[in-house]
């Protein structure tokens, strides 16, 4: 029954033991997946791997993944990401997390995986929790069993991304067509020096250094009625301009593991008795049948965690919970081991005297200090403007 003191409701015992026993149960989704392409190039490649397990501080975990790779000027950084991003996003994820501090981990621990030019978009669901992280123009998109769209990545070609644009001309880059002779520019908006049409990808090192390989994050978990994950590249867009592409899509279905059998349609007679008794004056409601209608809670698709700053200075800040797992004197990107006094703070040297800690952590090797300031447009680039572009 409802209590009421003051403005404030007192929940009923049996519903807390209800919700209690319901988390005590919840059971992992089944998935199922298929995928199609057709090869124009033969630069696009996907990693599917299901029923993962780790070894977490608290016990298994059990996880998939699924990811599609979309490389250009050659197909080499597309099977280097396939082969090695996966070990090195869990490479740095500390041995002793909890299952719960493990998916509150994976949003930001996708700065390892800076390898070697490839779009990429990489899921991984572990329960009923899905993360996402993305750079280029691969779609990810996730829709839910009562029909909701959710977007799991961000587009990151210059045409389209405003953002994007503002970000590499501040940091010193240029943003313009391919310029043909006597002014005449033709094609889509690409990056100067390199001459490339996204503005983050893995790679690309002989591209310029405003394109980076940081991604945009998304998490989110789903309802207990499940959805599907749909994952694409962009080989179908590019047909519709006339151009000629590789065409990849994987789909995931994930479903509650018992689908109860969908209820039969109530007879005329039924129905007639429903709509009579809505009119009827009822005795009054037992406690339990309180409890289901006022605190009945709806099932729906939770957004946890979205981030898409480029910058590494915001990513790794503290404000984001996953800086506290890594050890003090790690590095906070690559995770290999620095001494007391060579570390480099992300907050050295920032133009905010208000933000500018050099003592405070997290802390980064001169290797990844080094990409840090090519990334924010601080390290001079030697590459011709507008020589020749990339897709």
């Amino acid at each position: 029954m409802l209590h009421k003191s003051g403005d404030h409701h007192t929940v009923p015992l049996s519903v807390l033991l209800k919700r209690e026993s319901a988390n005590e149960k919840i059971e992992r989704p089944e998935i199922s997946h298929g995928q199609a392409s057709q090869s124009k190039k033969g630069e696009d490649f996907t990693f599917i791997k299901t029923e993962c397990q780790r070894v977490l501080g608290d016990g298994v975990t059990t996880y998939s993944v699924f990811a599609l790779f979309d490389g250009h000027n050659g197909s080499a950084a597309a099977i280097y990401s396939k082969e090695n991003l996966l070990n090195n996003v869990l490479s740095a994820i500390p041995p002793d997390l909890s299952s719960d501090e493990w998916v509150l981990a994976l949003p930001g621990l996708w700065l390892q995986a800076q390898t070697s030019g490839t779009t990429a978009t990489f899921v991984i669901i572990e329960g009923w929790v899905l993360t996402a992280a993305s750079v280029g123009d691969s779609r990810g998109i996730f829709e839910s069993a009562e029909g909701a769209i959710y977007y799991l990545s961000a587009d990151h070609r210059l045409e389209c991304c405003e953002e994007e644009r503002e970000r590499i001309t501040a940091s010193g880059g240029e943003v313009g067509r391919l310029n043909t002779g006597g002014g005449t520019e033709i094609g889509p908006l690409r990056c100067w020096p390199g001459g490339l049409c996204l503005s983050r990808s893995i790679g690309d090192m002989d591209v310029g250094e405003f394109i980076v390989p940081v991604p945009y994050v998304k998490q989110i978990k789903l309802s207990s009625s499940g959805g599907r994950l749909i994952i694409s590249s962009d080989g179908e867009a590019v047909q519709v301009k006339g151009l000629r592409d590789d065409t990849t899509c994987i789909v995931v279905d994930i479903q509650p593991p018992e689908k109860p059998e969908p209820p039969k349609p109530p007879s005329k007679k039924q129905g007639k008795r429903v709509f009579k008794s809505m009119f009827r004056k009822k005795p009054s409601e037992s406690s339990s049948h309180v409890d289901k209608e006022e605190y009945s809670e709806p099932d729906v698709v939770e957004e946890l965690f979205e981030e898409g700053s480029a910058s590494l200075s915001e990513r790794l800040d503290s404000k984001y919970p996953v800086c506290n797992m890594f050890k003090l004197f790690m590095c906070a990107v690559c995770q290999v081991e620095i001494k007391p006094g060579e570390g480099i703070s992300i907050h050295a040297g920032t133009a905010d005297p208000r933000k500018s800690r050099p003592w405070d952590g997290p802390f980064l090797c001169s290797s990844c200090q080094e990409k840090k300031e090519a990334m924010e447009g601080r390290r001079p680039s030697g590459a011709s403007r507008y020589s020749s572009g990339s897709e």
